[in-house]
């Protein structure tokens, strides 16, 4: 494939698409909340030791060796102890690289598609007589429509995505394939059916990344193609930057710098940031999402992803709720916890940014409580799969039936 690098569109979005501008600008809102600045939360640091261990137990439950993955969709494809990624390679056997382009076709269809389902929807899987229910079952329901072809155009290769089968989804066949019906409703469909077709526009729109036919998994043959030209290895900002800069237009466009779509960065009424991007707070959790689940795609095809600590934690309700049910963030609103709150929202951004802080700060404590030194500590990615998101889970069910603690009007394309 012959390598044609799109230049960023402006270094104003180039900067609010670097993770390390992430992790700034959420570190100053932490800063600021810490010093009694914030009208939405106060912080207690002394909640972290507490809940460091409370974490590092669950990691332990879950993983008694600590050979922790990577907190990716995959681990979601193996819900109920079934490998149906191995299956898929063992049904239908393709080399190293069709296999990478197969892996990134299936997980980025699939992220798009996991943003919360709510609290009454679930997926009976045929074959393993099993019924699952949120991301475990947003993960397999995606992962057998693609089995089925549902975004392929081809019906002799179904096991794809391409521009062509993207475009043909409707809210109709991703409500069949996800056996949504009144009495099993799943939040959001209209809005993940137009988001795959967007994509698909998008994948169309850019052949010299996606091929002729626009499949996501020639982001596999671009990246590597580009490190090699470079002397050097993909990395894990690499993925990201090209997720944001070739996916941009298919996210809701109400946030738009320099006539660019910035998808989930928001403005808000907080001096954050230089001159030039005052106000704007990034956080890109699904694309980061999506960067996290792309890494094993390219390692199973030999392919090295430098820079994997630059990722950030996902600031999404599992996360954030772990955070306000283990006490280190109060919400100082009376209302906070009854009030419905929308993305854009400011004590959604700023909630979703110390959390983005704070992971960063209980992260060591955890690997410190999991008894690993402090020289090598447990990545982050290793945290969130073992972990924070688990704990975060834990602690919903506990308290409130699974519910997080905030209530988010969620269209299916952000939390």
């Amino acid at each position: 494939m012959t390598v044609v690098l799109t230049p960023s569109p402006s270094p104003r979005v180039d900067l609010l698409r670097q993770t390390s501008t992430i992790r700034a600008r959420s570190r100053i809102l932490l800063e600021r909340a810490r010093t009694g600045q914030s009208v939405h939360f106060a912080v207690h640091d002394e909640a972290m030791a507490p809940l460091a261990r409370q974490v590092a137990e669950i990691t332990r439950q879950r993983y008694p060796d600590l050979k922790v993955p990577f907190h990716s969709r995959w681990r979601h494809f193996e819900a109920g102890g079934f490998d149906r990624v191995a299956a898929l390679q063992t049904d239908f056997p393709v080399d190293a690289e069709e296999g990478a382009r197969r892996h990134i076709d299936l997980a980025v269809v699939s992220v798009l598609l996991d943003a919360g389902a709510g609290p009454e929807w679930s997926y009976e899987e045929s074959g393993s007589a099993q019924r699952y229910s949120r991301s475990e079952g947003l993960g397999v329901a995606s992962l057998h429509a693609f089995r089925n072809g549902l975004f392929s155009s081809d019906e002799g290769t179904p096991l794809r995505a391409d521009a062509k089968g993207l475009r043909s989804v409707d809210e109709a066949a991703l409500a069949s394939a996800f056996q949504v019906r009144d009495s099993n409703p799943l939040i959001g469909v209209s809005s993940r059916a137009a988001l795959l077709r967007k994509l698909g526009d998008a994948t169309a729109a850019a052949p010299q990344v996606f091929g002729e036919d626009g499949r996501p998994g020639h982001l596999y043959d671009y990246l590597t193609a580009a490190a090699r030209g470079r002397g050097d290895a993909v990395t894990a900002q690499g993925i990201l930057t090209a997720l944001l800069t070739h996916f941009s237009s298919i996210w809701p466009s109400d946030n738009c710098l320099d006539g660019q779509s910035m998808g989930d960065c928001w403005k808000v009424g907080i001096d954050v940031g230089d001159a030039d991007t005052q106000g704007w707070v990034p956080f890109h959790k699904l694309s980061q999402w999506l960067t996290y689940s792309l890494l094993e795609p390219f390692e199973w095809a030999g392919s090295t992803v430098a820079g994997q600590e630059a990722l950030t934690a996902l600031p999404e309700y599992r996360n954030g709720g772990l955070l306000i049910d283990g006490g280190v963030l109060e919400p100082l609103a009376p209302n906070a916890l009854t009030h419905p709150w929308y993305a854009g929202d400011p004590l959604i951004v700023e909630w979703r940014a110390l959390t983005i802080a704070l992971l960063d700060e209980l992260a060591p404590l955890v690997s410190g409580a999991l008894g690993c030194p402090p020289d090598k500590p447990l990545p982050l990615a290793c945290i969130l799969e073992g972990g924070t998101w688990a704990a975060g889970r834990a602690l919903a069910a506990e308290k409130r039936d699974g519910l997080p603690p905030l209530n988010i009007v969620s269209d299916g394309t952000v939390f």
